[in-house]
């Protein structure tokens, strides 16, 4: 699970691009694994964070950004899927979406509640970018459509 991270002029925004996919990935291995947040994140800060594991490049992070992201939505899991399922429908509940759809919207919702300094149109084009590196079908239009409700949801003042 290394795609190519969205490609950023600046450095800064290049890094917390790198961050962000880091996160996400960092959530689906411990979903799939049950090793907690504390753990997979030292685990990707020694080995992988600007590394080359495989043939595969893992760009340079912004650390600390990885480190909220991945350890902040593992600890808040449970109320991050409650404010997620507010949004989708009856008929697809959080646990029915794929894993690594899961992450991403987790990841991002996890940003939305928590960065209020990023602003909310930046955080849905980072977590959409992020889509297209792992899908090609109707998935990065679901998570537009997720993260815009939530977006008009917990950050009303941010839309026209």
């Amino acid at each position: 699970m290394a795609p190519n991270p969205p490609r950023r002029t600046d450095r800064q925004g290049s890094r917390r691009s790198a961050a962000r996919l880091a996160a996400v990935q960092a959530l689906y291995q411990a979903e799939m694994t049950g090793v907690g947040g504390k753990a997979i994140a030292r685990e990707f800060v020694q080995h992988r964070l600007g590394r080359e594991i495989d043939g595969d490049k893992y760009a340079p992070a912004d650390e600390a950004l990885f480190r909220d992201i991945a350890e902040g939505t593992l600890d808040h899991e449970k109320a991050l899927d409650e404010t997620i399922a507010a949004v989708l429908t009856p008929d697809w509940p959080v646990e029915r979406l794929d894993s690594v759809l899961r992450a991403i919207l987790r990841a991002a919702t996890y940003e939305l509640v928590t960065h209020l300094e990023v602003p909310v149109r930046v955080v849905i084009a980072e977590y959409v970018d992020l889509g297209h590196a792992f899908f090609e079908g109707k998935e990065t239009g679901l998570i537009n459509g997720v993260l815009e409700r939530l977006g008009r949801n917990l950050r009303p003042t941010e839309w026209p």
